[in-house]
């Protein structure tokens, strides 16, 4: 569902830069030392690789939202070597691990935030548990491997390290993945969930232009809203113009997901709205 809208490359574009960027997505924040100490590891260790910061202001332990993120990203990205952090398990048995995918390579914990990557990077190839200490820090803090650990392999892979240096092979369909709430259609509702929460005040729900020519939601549809107990309004439109200001609107995003917004406005604060909750959308509204 994420990341699945590109831009049509040129057939040779993924083999035409090798791994000269290295991409950050982190719940590190910008206020504290975090994301300028994995910057200083992959400067170190890879002074002539570029590296990108998706955001490191994804909610700290989010991991879906972590996850939504950089598999929205990455499609658009040069060709990289992807590191995301959101690891609350960190210190933990959970694993390390480094995941080929047909269009790239990521690098983070195995607690479900880099599959949806991998998909959208065209599938996971192969993968490796990061146990040879060789490639790690000197000094490893167990509370701080993105920049111990995940920032030097990184940087290794972007200099050319065969993900077999890094540690044994693991199959990538065991990898922990995060499993999406399904939505159900009906004759006339729809019922979803939202999934997350940008930082408009737009928000993502687990559906999909398909899902709305299923249930044959037209341009122009009204509709209503139920959340929380409360109903509200909306617009099936095709952009924000399409409505009047303060009104809300169920539109395809450009990551290809359907959101709710509100034109010129915060549509979850007006809702009260929150990753997590149910909504459902009633197809005949009078």
């Amino acid at each position: 569902m994420f990341g699945h809208r590109e831009a049509a490359w040129p057939a040779n574009v993924w083999t035409m830069t090798g791994y000269g960027w290295i991409s950050l997505t982190t719940d590190y924040g910008l206020s504290d030392a975090f994301a300028a100490s994995c910057h200083g590891v992959i400067a170190r260790l890879a002074p002539e690789v570029r590296v990108i910061d998706v955001t490191h202001l994804v909610k700290p332990g989010d991991v879906a939202r972590g996850a939504a993120v950089l598999a929205q990203a990455v499609p658009h990205l040069p060709l990289a070597v992807h590191v995301g952090v959101v690891d609350p398990g960190v210190g933990t048995a959970r694993r390390g691990i480094v995941v080929q995918a047909a269009r790239g390579v990521l690098v983070g914990p195995d607690n479900g935030l880099l599959p949806w990557a991998a998909d959208a990077l065209g599938g996971a190839t192969a993968a490796v548990e990061l146990t040879n200490r060789q490639w790690y820090a000197p000094d490893v803090s167990r509370t701080f491997h993105g920049r111990d650990i995940f920032s030097p392999a990184a940087a290794h892979v972007a200099n050319g390290l065969a993900l077999a240096d890094l540690g044994p092979p693991i199959d990538p369909g065991a990898l922990v993945r995060l499993e999406l709430p399904q939505a159900e259609v009906r004759t006339n509702r729809i019922g979803a969930s939202i999934l997350y929460v940008d930082a408009f005040g737009n928000m993502q729900l687990n559906l999909t232009r398909e899902h709305l020519d299923q249930a044959d939601v037209q341009p122009g549809a009204r509709l209503e809203l139920e959340l929380a107990g409360q109903r509200y309004y909306a617009i099936a439109a095709r952009t924000f113009s399409d409505a009047r200001t303060g009104d809300l609107i169920l539109y395809e995003d450009s990551y290809g997901n359907v959101a709710v917004a509100m034109n010129r406005g915060n549509a979850a604060e007006m809702l009260s709205a929150r990753a997590g909750q149910g909504l459902r959308i009633y197809l005949d509204a009078p």
